[in-house]
């Protein structure tokens, strides 16, 4: 019973979160890579230089009715009791470790590009914040020398050797997504630190849901400016996550 519950409780904020996430800007401060394609990009995806078919519309609408349904009932609340509880800089010393831990995946994907600078930076680092950031909890290689980390994965590695996006799919797990980087969803995993550490399947779906709450906490209202600003959520949300991935393309 305490294993499906887990389950249940992972499979329930990974909805949820896959949206939120293309909306949310992650960080709250400056030394983090991760930026708002709202800010960094106009106009809709064919201005963006993205075309992608949506032949699944009807299934995709579905599964972002299921996940616009539990961000409102389930993270956001949920987002909202972390946050009053644990004050800011506890959560961004959580999630600045996240991103330390997941150092391999832009890594090894800055080599496959031939980013072998960014490569280069990823390990410098993961080095320093690993000890003088005591486990990436701080991020003193910023502070210090301006480092930022490189937001680079294997689907973006896939769409810089010329492979497109296929479809448009929604995932009732992960949220936006298509043919091309769902396939890229699969390589990074195989470059996940924590595939390779020996948990039971509640423990895995603890971390995951735990760093799902943690992000969202962190500008727990973007999702709803974005609804109140968007004629279409849905269609407002697929060209946002296509400006997002062309934005990564681009740099």
């Amino acid at each position: 019973m305490r294993l499906c519950a887990s389950i249940c409780l992972f499979l329930c904020l990974s909805l949820a979160a896959g949206s939120t996430n293309i909306v949310c800007a992650a960080s709250a401060d400056a030394e983090d890579s991760m930026y708002d394609p709202f800010e960094k990009t106009g106009g809709d995806a064919g201005a963006a230089g993205q075309k992608v078919s949506d032949p699944l519309e009807k299934f995709n609408r579905g599964m972002f009715v299921f996940n616009d349904k539990l961000y409102f009932w389930l993270l956001k609340p949920a987002a909202q009791g972390y946050s009053f509880v644990v004050p800011e800089p506890a959560r961004m010393c959580v999630k600045r470790f996240f991103l330390n831990l997941i150092t391999p995946v832009r890594m090894v994907n800055c080599c496959l590009q031939g980013k072998f600078k960014g490569a280069g930076v990823e390990l410098t680092r993961f080095v320093v914040n690993s000890t003088s950031g005591i486990g990436g909890l701080f991020d003193p290689s910023y502070y210090c020398w301006g480092l930022t980390s490189q937001d680079e994965d294997t689907g973006r590695t896939l769409g810089r050797y010329g492979l497109g996006h296929g479809i448009y799919i929604v995932w009732p797990i992960l949220g936006p997504s298509s043919a091309r980087d769902t396939v890229g969803l699969v390589g990074d995993s195989f470059l996940d630190p924590l595939s390779y550490v020996n948990l039971h399947l509640w423990e895995r779906a603890g971390i995951e849901a735990y760093e799902r709450v943690n992000t969202v906490s962190l500008k727990i209202d973007a999702y709803d400016e974005f609804k109140k600003s968007a004629v279409d959520p849905y269609v407002s949300l697929r060209n946002a996550y296509l400006q997002n991935r062309q934005y990564g393309l681009q740099k």
